[in-house]
């Protein structure tokens, strides 16, 4: 059986017992006197382990002197306490296979140097192999494993919602258009416009922004849904905090308020991030080194700490306290700018902060007007050096108020007329939010730039692999 590196380290293997492993080499180097120190990884966890070759292995001159950084391999030897200081475990090899060469190890991609996370992207097929993005990966893997176990636990049902949609949850018009038309030779109507009737599914179709509305209809049904997948978002921006394809973890309870998913919001964000502590450790500690950041010591404070609540017009009067900026322009009514955002979490409170209560006409048309009619049930959280990272309303379940808003922000109430059933057919308070799973990321791991967060980044003009 081939024994994961990751169960060495954590003491689950007996030493002086023969073992296999496989993995790939990361470094290599051999003494004039017959011994090759190899340094292998197999990616199940930070640890490489040393393998020590002698040369009486029967391929020791033809095979083990020429390995490079990269060549995959199985091992078979005696794992040992080792006796240098700079690892605690190594394995006296006693027959070494390899499964897989490096070809030209001159140009060999990811070579033992170190790489700037630039240059990884433009090699995104082979940056797992380095020590950050493996990092990363496990750390996406536990906080998307904790979230679907969170929901499991709390008994939230998982609904798989489409990815090619015909409507526009935000309203935005920033969407990726699904077509099989020929461009060579597009149909026109009556009008001269493009005659959608003759595309694939009848009528224009895009991927989706948000699975939010059809996630309403079964949260209108079965009361606690989710769902967890990619989205989609055509914004012509190029910067660290945006990409064109991300994940995102989207949330519809219904008999709820703001209230309760402000609650809920905060527990899944501390008890998905507690299970990163407890269970990738040594990645966190890794990348505190790597980010220059004390992430241990933001993460635990994250954890112990509840989050400030204060309501836009607070957030509005704080900053226009605060000589950072000029105060003709900070007044009721305006978008918080990241500028904004930044302030009032890293300088002003330092924690987490959700702002409460937007006006309406920064929102989108399913949030719930208050009685004031001048704002929404809305709430964003935002989290020091990320910004927002969370941004969820009470949905608006009275039908007249609902129709209104979708007039005000110039829809066609046709498109949305399975939607507006929901409200005719036992309408009922609901709530949700959606949580951008590489900002979340961010936070977690330190790292700038999503970029970095997702194995294949999709921005303007980059679709490669």
């Amino acid at each position: 059986m081939v024994i994961p590196i990751k169960l060495i380290f954590m003491e689950k293997i007996k030493v002086n017992k023969k073992i296999k492993i496989q993995g790939w080499i990361r470094t290599r180097r051999s003494s004039k006197i017959g011994i090759s120190f190899l340094n292998i990884y197999d990616g199940s966890c930070i640890h490489t382990i040393q393998v020590i070759a002698h040369s009486s292995i029967k391929n020791y001159s033809t095979d083990v002197l020429c390995l490079t950084a990269g060549c995959s391999i199985s091992i078979i030897g005696i794992l040992v306490l080792s006796k240098g200081k700079s690892q605690k475990y190594e394995i006296e090899a006693q027959s070494i296979t390899v499964l897989g060469w490096v070809n030209n190890p001159k140009k060999y991609p990811i070579s033992s140097k170190n790489h700037t996370t630039q240059y990884l992207r433009e090699v995104s097929h082979l940056r797992a192999r380095t020590n950050v993005i493996g990092s990363i990966c496990r750390i996406r893997n536990t906080l998307s494993f904790e979230l679907h176990n969170f929901f499991f636990k709390n008994e939230y049902y998982w609904i798989p919602t489409p990815i090619i949609t015909s409507i526009d949850t935000e309203g935005s018009g920033a969407m990726f258009r699904v077509s099989t038309l020929d461009f060579k030779n597009i149909p026109k109507d009556v009008h001269k416009n493009v005659n959608f009737k003759e595309d694939f599914f009848g009528k224009e179709s895009f991927l989706t922004v948000s699975g939010q509305l059809t996630l309403e209809s079964y949260a209108c049904a079965i009361s606690k849904a989710y769902t967890f997948g990619p989205t989609f978002r055509a914004e012509n921006s190029n910067t660290s905090r945006h990409l064109s394809e991300f994940w995102m973890v989207e949330v519809e309870q219904s008999f709820s308020n703001l209230n309760d998913i402000i609650k809920l919001s905060e527990n899944i964000i501390k008890y998905i991030i507690k299970k990163v502590l407890e269970n990738n450790a040594d990645d966190i500690y890794f990348l505190e080194k790597f980010s220059k950041k004390n992430l241990f010591k933001k993460l635990t404070y994250c954890i112990e700490n509840h989050f400030l609540q204060i309501d836009y017009i607070d957030a509005i009067e704080i900053l226009k306290k605060s000589n950072q900026f000029k105060t003709d322009n900070i007044c009721f009514g305006i978008d918080l700018s990241s500028l904004h955002e930044k302030y009032l979490v890293e300088n002003h409170f330092n924690n987490p902060v959700i702002i409460t209560n937007y006006p309406k006409l920064l929102k989108p048309f399913y949030m719930r007007i208050n009685k004031d009619k001048k704002t929404v049930a809305a709430m964003d959280i935002l989290f020091p050096e990320i910004g927002e990272i969370i941004g969820g309303s009470q949905r608006e379940e009275r039908i007249k108020i609902l129709d209104q808003r979708i007039n005000e922000c110039g829809l066609n109430k046709k498109d949305y007329k399975w939607y507006r059933d929901l409200r005719y057919y036992g309408t009922v308070p609901h709530s949700g939010f959606g949580l951008g799973f590489e900002r979340l990321m961010s936070y977690v791991t330190g790292m700038s730039n999503v970029k970095d967060l997702i194995p294949f980044p999709r921005t303007v003009k980059n679709s490669s692999f």
